[in-house]
């Protein structure tokens, strides 16, 4: 499984919503502008994001995305799934029947690939990102003052 431009900037545009989370609605080109992404793109994003039931929208001229729910309970995976679809590494770990099933001595590893995939990305929380991004930042800050 390769995660696509989509996957990933989904992720930092929900990183840069949990850094802002209770602030209200952000703005499209705000959130662009603080990631790097081009807006209509991110607009596509966010609209899945939405109908994933992932972030709210708002119209006017206050409005903007927010998360639909705290950080702490939204994961890397849940975005990726929105985003992605599922972490099948190979047809055979999805909902794909394959003739070979019941002999396949190879099925079991690509099973435990997705499984190790899906553990890592739902063990991440954005509320984690964010926090790591404080880091990030601050390490950043520190050593600017040293130098």
């Amino acid at each position: 499984m390769k995660i696509s431009t989509k996957g990933r900037y989904g992720t930092r545009a929900m990183l840069e919503l949990s850094l802002r989370y209770g602030e209200g609605p952000i703005m499209v080109h705000e959130i662009a502008e603080s990631q790097g992404i081009s807006v209509r793109y991110l607009e596509q994003i966010l609209n899945t994001l939405r109908t994933s039931g992932l972030v709210i929208s708002t119209r006017g001229a206050k409005g903007g995305y927010e998360l639909y729910k705290p950080p702490s309970d939204i994961t890397v995976g849940d975005i990726i799934r929105a985003l992605e679809g599922p972490f099948d590494v190979v047809p055979c770990t999805g909902e794909y029947d394959c003739e070979r099933m019941g002999k396949c001595v190879t099925f079991q590893v690509w099973k435990e690939v997705k499984e190790a995939i899906e553990n890592v990305l739902d063990s991440v929380t954005m509320k984690e990102l964010a926090e790591r991004k404080s880091k990030l930042i601050n390490n950043d800050e520190l050593i600017e003052y040293i130098i």
